[in-house]
């Protein structure tokens, strides 16, 4: 099937810095890494787009997920549209996961902003891995992102005690 848009060029407006090194070790959500601390390095020439950054209590942070070779899956079985996600054992629809084995690997994570330091921004709450290409940042805004009586899926049925053990996964200083 021909589409009108066969492929797109993404620039990376900086780096993710983190604790986490290893993929396997890393939380699978900002919720299972709270505390754990990082650095979102933006590149001078998109320094003035940090400007009045340092108001919101939260960022998202889009990212490309850039070493799915060291999860294990050989290139050509990517992406795939059944994955078995972290929290469950059945094979789901990947767009029913947060899987970072999908047609377009960008990850998405809300961290809390500790301080801006020029083009530095010192978060925390961060699951994302060390050196990961940084894609965009957007500001979390309750007002507008805050979602009440919401359904979580197949996610609703995993208990507290895996959430807890399959989400924090280990990192180094834990």
């Amino acid at each position: 099937m021909k589409h009108d848009v066969d492929k797109l060029t993404l620039t990376p407006i900086g780096v993710i810095h983190s604790e986490h090194r290893e993929p396997a070790r890393t939380p699978i959500q900002p919720v299972c890494a709270q505390g754990v601390p990082g650095r979102v390095e933006v590149f001078p020439e998109y320094a003035d787009g940090l400007d009045d950054v340092e108001g919101f209590s939260h960022l998202y942070l889009i990212y490309w997920f850039h070493r799915l070779e060291d999860l294990g899956e050989p290139a050509a079985e990517r992406p795939r549209l059944k994955v078995v996600p972290y929290l469950d054992d059945v094979a789901r629809g990947v767009f029913a996961t947060r899987s970072p084995l999908r047609p377009s690997p960008i990850g998405l994570s809300i961290v809390r902003l500790v301080e801006r330091r020029g083009t530095e921004l010192l978060v925390e709450d961060l699951d994302a891995l060390d050196g990961t290409p940084l894609l965009d940042i957007k500001p979390y805004v309750e007002r507008f992102d805050l979602r009440l009586d919401t359904r979580g899926g197949w996610t609703d049925e995993v208990s507290p005690e895996t959430f807890r053990c399959r989400g924090e996964r280990r990192s180094e200083r834990q």
